[in-house]
């Protein structure tokens, strides 16, 4: 079995997820004020966008596509699992997996905590201990 042929302008980063929300005003505090993302604009009463990195997350109600709490899931890089997990519910966050290793890596271990925002969707992050 062969492999397809390269694509001639293949997709490589991610530049924005669409997160489905109820209530995008609510959803931003918790996206801006309890993970700490850049606020970058909004676009009317049911478009936010905030920059993770260089990823863009653009906060949205259903809009005929969607389902409230029920989409991927993000997971955010960050240098201290337990520590930014306890900040993060410290500020409001619904916990729902403590920090724990989930995987052993030939040079590091993956850990991941989770929480939930305010419409259930879940929130990940995730460490690489070396």
């Amino acid at each position: 079995m062969s492999l397809p042929a390269p694509l001639p302008h293949a997709v490589s980063d991610i530049g924005q997820i669409a997160v489905i929300v109820s209530d995008v005003a609510k959803a931003t505090v918790f996206y801006r004020d309890v993970l700490g993302l850049k606020f970058l604009f909004g676009a009317g009463p049911n478009l936010a966008f905030l920059a993770a990195g260089a990823v863009r997350i653009m906060l949205t109600t259903p809009q005929g596509a969607g389902e409230v709490g029920k989409n991927s899931i993000l997971y955010f890089k960050v240098t201290d699992v337990v520590a930014t997990h306890a900040a993060i519910i410290a500020r409001g966050a619904v916990n729902e997996h403590a920090p724990r290793l989930v995987a052993k890596m030939p040079d590091h271990e993956l850990w991941i905590g989770d929480v939930r925002d305010p419409d259930g969707n879940l929130v990940g992050l995730m460490e690489e201990k070396r």
